[in-house]
């Protein structure tokens, strides 16, 4: 591994702000004899730094409100305000759920649906709430083992419950939960270490310091839950959300307030029981009442016990015929009150004290062919666990966010970095070894990772130290000096640019158009996706039913994610399957990427709302609805020759489809429904291409 220094190391290995300016990337490729980009314009700033931290576009009257704004602190008003957001937390939650191989199926090959929705809801408002990533870190690997710990910890650690689960019948429930427990060790030290310890489940390490008995070690750690691929995926922990209990709570007020009424006593009362009763005691042998009743009704009303008393009083109120409307409203609610039932989420839960499991070395990686005996621990070549502290997985997790720690915070703060500047400092994020490349600026590294421990783990306040640096506000465009000297720009030497992530593609569409759902949290939802007519290999069919409502445009992160069939659309821009940990996406250029988002039906529907929110709010000209248009989608107001080129394309399509109305109908109006009153076809059909071409324009999909 290249030597670090641990992150605590505040002197002298804390750089002070004059030299953390010294070594800023724009600093350092002047060094090298180029000549750092200028700052980039505000359209191109608020449109950047709005896509980075919420994944969505910024709205026009929010560009001009910045680009207006005057204040020497403009930009980091604007950036506030853009983490404020609770966008914000969507979007780096949907990065986190990636490391974390989130999905609501099992996997494998029967892939049934699993419920662990609460836990990616966790991640969104634990991001947006700004939980330390230090606490962060401890709940999901530990939460159920903390002091007091509560609900929302607790599913907190179905982090590591979203491993795969095989319940395709005849299969060894312990081999799979082997490969669950392997799965956290890898995914552990991958996630915040950036170690390729995989490779010790069956050997030395080849190149890194690690033996298989220390990655057994590891394994010990982890190799004490309860869970044990079970088809249920047991353990679980059964949680109602604040609007199920607002909901219970509503109605278990009316039925105590209707309870409280049925069994009121008064005159009234009294004396309908007595009519009741002398009209009975007439007919003692021949009605049908319960033996119990029968019985008091034969006793004189004067030498009744008070027990007897109150036995008659409640069962004739259970057949009154005055308070029959109450009793079948009290039937309704509680039935109502009954389907209140909470959500299941699986957990993490130690085994019981004297089950504990014995762990051994796995030979050659066979579970079946063990060999010796190990205890718990870390890695010799790090820091030990907490002496005093018992070996589990609390422990563990400390161990990871200690200050001690020299990977932790680096590993995390080159991830943000990748994520807002397009490549890390370690252009290797999930290889920090022998075999993983040296930071280009180490300098840099250390001095963001002691920062980030100094700032108490503060995410928000390291994207906005990233985000307002002059390295992250320069212009994108590229000189032919800098494409020929450092075509990648790992000197950093421009502004980044590159394709958006799948989800952004998807979401800013939906957003542009006006037809994004805000709505957040839930059940995740099916979107329209091609009918393929295939089934699994051993569960049910790959197509599904599009969701309704809102639930049809909610963002792409609510995407139900089967991991046999990932959304079609979203793959074909490097979404992953999510079987295993994705530390970093790839990015790709594929013919298939255009046909998706030039002829996929939430494309077209996306170009058909954009086209009737253009005739409805871009003005009365069609150079003021081409102006309006092309800054929905960009941000900046197009130049003259942009404007020229799409007055051009509208007229001729305008002309296209004056000549074929039925055409001009269908594009208007498949799928998306039925033209507003008082609106024209053709003319909408028209301005559906101008939409379709806007929304596949490189600029769109460009984070510039």
């Amino acid at each position: 591994m290249w030597p670090v220094k641990t992150a605590t190391t505040r002197s002298p290995w804390r750089i002070t702000p004059c030299a953390a300016s010294f070594f800023t990337p724009a600093t350092l490729a002047a060094l090298a004899g180029l000549q750092p980009a200028p700052e980039a314009d505000r359209y191109a700033l608020a449109r950047r730094v709005t896509l980075d931290l919420t994944g969505l576009p910024p709205t026009i009257a929010t560009v001009d409100t910045f680009v207006n704004d005057k204040r020497p602190d403009a930009y980091e008003r604007f950036v506030d305000s853009v983490l404020a957001s609770p966008a914000y937390g969507e979007r780096w939650a949907t990065v986190w759920l990636d490391l974390a191989r989130y999905a609501d199926s099992n996997g494998y090959a029967t892939d049934n649906p699993r419920t662990i929705w609460r836990y990616r809801d966790w991640v969104i408002d634990a991001i947006n709430n700004n939980l330390p990533f230090d606490r962060f870190t401890v709940e999901q690997i530990a939460g159920d083992l903390l002091p007091g710990q509560t609900e929302s910890q607790i599913i907190a650690t179905a982090f590591h419950r979203n491993t795969l689960t095989n319940d395709e019948g005849g299969t060894d429930d312990e081999e799979f939960r082997v490969a669950a427990v392997v799965d956290r060790v890898n995914t552990t030290l991958q996630v915040w270490m950036g170690m390729t310890i995989a490779c010790a489940q069956c050997h030395d390490h080849k190149y890194d310091p690690f033996s298989q008995e220390e990655y057994f070690k590891v394994y010990a750690i982890f190799n004490q839950t309860e869970d044990a691929d079970r088809s249920d995926n047991s353990p679980l922990l059964t949680m109602i959300s604040p609007e199920e209990q607002k909901q219970k709570a509503k109605l278990e007020g009316e039925i105590a307030g209707l309870q409280k009424r049925l069994n009121q006593s008064g005159p009234d009362f009294e004396a309908a029981l007595k009519r009741w009763e002398y009209l009975y005691q007439k007919r003692l042998n021949t009605d049908k009442l319960p033996p119990k009743i029968k019985a008091i009704l034969a006793v004189e009303r004067d030498q009744r016990k008070d027990a007897e008393k109150a036995e008659l009083a409640k069962y004739y109120r259970s057949i009154a015929p005055e308070l029959k409307p109450a009793r079948d409203r009290v039937a309704v609610l509680q039935k109502q009150l009954a389907q209140v039932k909470g959500i299941a989420t699986p957990i993490m839960r130690e085994l019981a004290e004297g089950k504990q499991r014995k762990t051994k070395i796995h030979i050659r990686g066979n579970f079946l062919d063990q060999g010796k005996e190990v205890s718990p621990g870390a890695p010799a070549v790090f820091h030990p666990l907490q002496k005093g502290s018992p070996p589990n997985r609390l422990t563990l997790a400390r161990w990871l966010v200690d200050p001690a720690n020299p990977l932790t915070a680096r590993v995390t703060v080159n991830r943000y970095w990748e994520q807002v500047l397009g490549a890390g400092l370690v252009e290797t994020p999930d290889d920090y070894g022998i075999r993983g490349k040296l930071p280009t600026h180490p300098a840099l590294l250390d001095w963001l990772a002691t920062e980030f421990v100094a700032r108490k783990w503060d995410v928000k306040e390291l994207l906005k130290l990233l985000v307002t640096s002059a390295t992250y506000r320069q212009s994108s465009r590229v000189t032919p000096d800098l494409a020929e000297r450092d075509p990648d720009n790992r000197l950093f030497a421009r502004g980044p640019r590159y394709r958006a992530p799948a989800e952004v593609v998807r979401d800013q569409a939906l957003f542009v158009s006006g037809l994004l759902s805000p709505k957040m949290h839930g059940p995740p939802v099916r979107p329209p996706q091609p009918k393929l007519n295939l089934t699994a290999a051993f569960g049910g069919g790959t197509d599904w039913t599009t969701s309704g409502g809102e639930d049809k445009y909610r963002r792409a992160m609510y995407t139900q994610w089967r991991r046999t069939t990932p959304y079609p659309s979203m793959t074909a821009f490097d979404a992953p399957s999510r079987n295993v940990c994705t530390v970093s996406r790839p990015r790709t250029n594929t013919p298939l990427q255009a046909l998706v988002t030039l002829n996929d039906p939430v494309y077209v529907e996306a170009a058909q709302a954009l086209a009737r929110r253009v005739v409805k709010e871009g003005g009365a000209t069609t150079e003021a609805r081409v102006s309006y248009a092309f800054r929905l989608c960009l941000a900046r107001p197009p130049s003259d020759a942009e404007t020229r080129r799409l007055l051009d394309l509208y007229e001729r399509a305008r002309t296209k489809y004056a000549a074929a109305p039925k055409d001009a109908q269908q594009l208007a109006t498949d799928p998306l429904g039925p033209l507003p009153p008082g609106t024209n076809a053709v003319e909408l059909a028209a301005w559906t291409v101008v939409g379709n071409v806007l929304l596949n324009l490189d600029e769109t999909f460009a984070r510039r």
